[in-house]
């Protein structure tokens, strides 16, 4: 399906893989947040419920974009230098598109590793070393990689994910830190009694257990979102290729592995948490679907 220059892509699809099995979880952290906000407040459950998950729409609005979620990533507007890096790339990815400037933003993260991601519906972000350390065909290269994701909708179901795992994580610390006030206060007022001694513990391993079901299920989604991710990222790089900065992409991915970045994982904890494939497959992939269309690129 197509509309605007925007395909659902299947790792698109693929990524609300943790929506599902997150959103269990998350009925079950906002019930507990409502609880208290009942006695105090005529609102039903299904009605909170609603509106936190209708909440999840407004982060796809680009003005509240621009408002919470580069505050919420440490990021800030592009300097006047940085500005003219930027622009310069991004006008010849747009053209190559066929999409008019208005429909993103553009942010800078300060920091000391050559990046750049895409999130929610408009935002591409671009790390300072990446901007002062890659050349402008380079720079264009990995742009026109983040605005593919964004073409290809592989944000929306990640921001979703982001929205709904937020009161699993709320109430999963918060257990925790009542786990750690309950044990306190069992060794320092109870320790004369057998009886609070044991309701105490028995509260303790209550706490646990439900904080670590929570953050389990954070794990284990994020680690299947982690797999739909790097499906997400050779879509991206195909698209790259097909709108013509493949070769100014597999550049910039070599420039990454002489930095020391990209590298591929080696234990199974490494591979599960890897966000990105190893960047020489990467390279790879996008040589070979270059040579198959000479016509497009040279």
């Amino acid at each position: 399906m197509r509309w605007g220059g925007r395909t659902i892509e299947t790792s698109a699809l693929a990524a609300f893989a943790p929506v599902i099995m997150l959103l269990p979880l998350c009925l079950v952290a906002l019930a507990v947040l409502w609880l208290p906000l009942s006695l105090v407040n005529d609102v039903s459950y299904t009605w909170f419920v609603v509106a936190y998950l209708l909440g999840a729409a407004l982060l796809f609005i680009k003005p509240v974009q621009v408002l919470i979620l580069t505050r919420a990533l440490g990021t800030r507007r592009p300097t006047r230098d940085e500005r003219v890096r930027l622009d310069t790339a991004w006008r010849s990815v747009l053209q190559a598109a066929r999409l008019p400037g208005s429909r993103y933003v553009l942010a800078v993260l300060p920091a000391e590793e050559l990046n750049a991601f895409a999130c929610g519906g408009h935002l591409v972000v671009v790390t300072t070393l990446a901007i002062e350390t890659l050349p402008r065909d380079e720079l264009a290269g990995v742009l026109a990689h983040e605005l593919s994701h964004h073409l290809g909708l592989h944000t929306v179901a990640l921001t979703i994910t982001q929205w709904i795992g937020l009161p699993v994580m709320l109430l999963a610390r918060a257990g925790f830190y009542l786990q750690n006030v309950a044990t306190a206060a069992t060794t320092s007022f109870a320790s004369h009694s057998a009886a609070l001694t044991a309701l105490g513990r028995l509260a303790t391993a209550v706490l646990n257990a439900v904080s670590w079901v929570l953050l389990s299920g954070l794990i284990v989604a994020n680690t299947i979102g982690n797999v739909a991710g790097r499906g997400a990222e050779y879509q991206a790089d195909q698209r790259a290729v097909s709108l013509g900065f493949g070769g100014e992409l597999s550049n910039a991915l070599r420039r990454l592995i002489a930095l020391g970045g990209g590298e591929r994982p080696h234990s199974l904890r490494e591979r599960l948490a890897a966000t990105h494939p190893a960047a020489r497959t990467r390279i790879a992939r996008i040589d070979s679907a270059r040579r198959a269309q000479p016509g497009r690129e040279s």
